[in-house]
């Protein structure tokens, strides 16, 4: 079929009135389907379940180094946690601070220890009369919700297949001291997929903030989150940069094992410089006398080290895989050509991002959500929600089946198709 800008107003009528007995009967198969959130299937749950087998009643709950991990003490985290999580961003465990269950509890929490206290003896971000964030989007969702629920403002920055816009990034960075940090997902990005060059690894670390208080919120959420054996995108180690660069405190990176272990009872992790880490334990010290340590040890004991969390991630790669490839084959073989949208191929993480005609993402949501099928509302992954225009739309293939992310796809599609007919009729 021919691109639908280039169909004559006659073609386009006929056209949507097929379209629209298609989503009528599409309707009437009494779809249920949640693609919102990169929630992990039950499978990839239950194949995580011997971790819940490393300790019982009879187990030494004891470090290497000897300490009791059931009792208080080791604050940042057990030894042992802190070189698997190190492993798993590339860093030294000198370098890592162990935390609960959830990154961006960490993150959270990062945010209000600047606006309450400051970074390292600068002004309280609640005491200046303005404070900037940069977002690159399409972006995390919640990251932006955290920036937004202190009364941030934050700058949209355009992704590129590299990563973020650097010029931006530069620009705003150098000349405005009210800039005060950046939200990255640097590896498989999300929603895009998209893992940053070596040359925007190394322009972010040379960065030359106007403001001393400036961090870069690195958020290595998929590490590790490869599809594929034999196409797996690597980034630079964005801590080692820095220090190179001159700017060895410039960084805060989190990360968890929330998608490798149990979402709701993994590990997290901190890593950044010395006296970046020892002010955070400040704020630890007032705020928890620890976190799970007997957990950490649960995953020391069930991972034992890097290799092991790697061969873990084959088998998420084998679950998730046919579901990405569902999705791009329907989009592929019922979309190509028509020029009405694109799609990302991502090589790991959790998403695929759909740009669909410019002031189409919300209609195509509503029409997907009316025949049974949940997608992430549109503007989602903009600041405040409001995608400029108003095309981005998140998938997320992990929770349904492969099949059932097929017939997913095949109304996504018909929703894609369906509003943008009605879109080029209307102009």
């Amino acid at each position: 079929m021919k691109p639908y800008k280039e169909m004559s107003k006659e073609e386009l009528t006929s056209l949507k009135a097929e379209l629209e007995k298609q989503f009528e009967d599409a309707k009437g198969k009494g779809l249920t389907l949640d693609m919102s959130r990169g929630k992990p299937t039950p499978a990839q749950l239950d194949m995580t379940m011997g971790i819940m087998d490393v300790l019982n009643s009879e187990s030494d709950m004891k470090t290497e180094s000897g300490m009791d991990t059931r009792n208080y003490g080791l604050m940042d985290g057990i030894p042992e946690a802190k070189k698997l999580m190190g492993d798993m961003m590339g860093v030294p465990a000198e370098n890592v601070i162990v935390y609960g269950n959830a990154s961006l509890t960490i993150m959270y929490d990062t945010v209000a220890r600047a606006m309450l206290h400051g970074v390292l003896g600068s002004t309280p971000w609640c005491k200046l009369d303005k404070v900037k964030f940069l977002c690159p989007a399409p972006g995390y969702d919640r990251h932006f919700k955290i920036t937004e629920s202190f009364g941030i403002e934050m700058i949209t920055i355009p992704m590129t297949p590299t990563g973020p816009d650097m010029d931006l990034v530069e620009k705003y960075v150098a000349e405005d001291p009210a800039v005060k940090g950046i939200w990255c997902v640097p590896k498989y990005s999300n929603p895009q997929g998209i893992s940053y060059s070596d040359e925007t690894v190394r322009r972010f670390a040379a960065l030359k903030p106007a403001a001393e208080d400036f961090r870069i919120y690195w958020d290595n959420a998929y590490a590790i989150h490869h599809l594929y054996d034999d196409e797996q995108d690597q980034i630079l180690e964005i801590l080692s940069e820095c220090e190179k660069a001159g700017n060895p405190d410039m960084v805060y990176e989190f990360c968890s094992t929330s998608k490798v272990s149990f979402s709701g009872a993994g590990i997290s992790a901190f890593a950044s410089s010395k006296v970046n880490l020892e002010e955070a334990k400040k704020t630890m010290t007032v705020q928890t006398i620890g976190h799970d340590k007997v957990n950490q040890l649960r995953h020391v004991k069930y991972f034992k080290n890097l290799d092991g969390m790697l061969a873990h991630m084959k088998k998420h790669a084998d679950i998730l895989r046919p579901k990405f490839e569902a999705v791009l084959d329907v989009l592929d073989k019922e979309l190509s050509g028509l020029e009405i949208g694109s799609w990302s191929k991502p090589r790991g993480g959790y998403f695929i991002s759909f740009d669909a005609m410019e002031g189409c993402a919300k209609a195509i949501v509503a029409k997907c959500k009316e025949a049974g099928v949940v997608l992430t509302g549109a503007g989602a992954t903009f600041p405040y929600g409001k995608d400029p225009k108003d095309s981005n739309i998140r998938i997320a293939p992990s929770y349904p089946t492969p099949e059932e992310m097929a017939a997913a796809t095949d109304l996504f599609v018909l929703c894609v198709k369906l509003v943008s007919v009605e879109k080029l009729l209307a102009a």
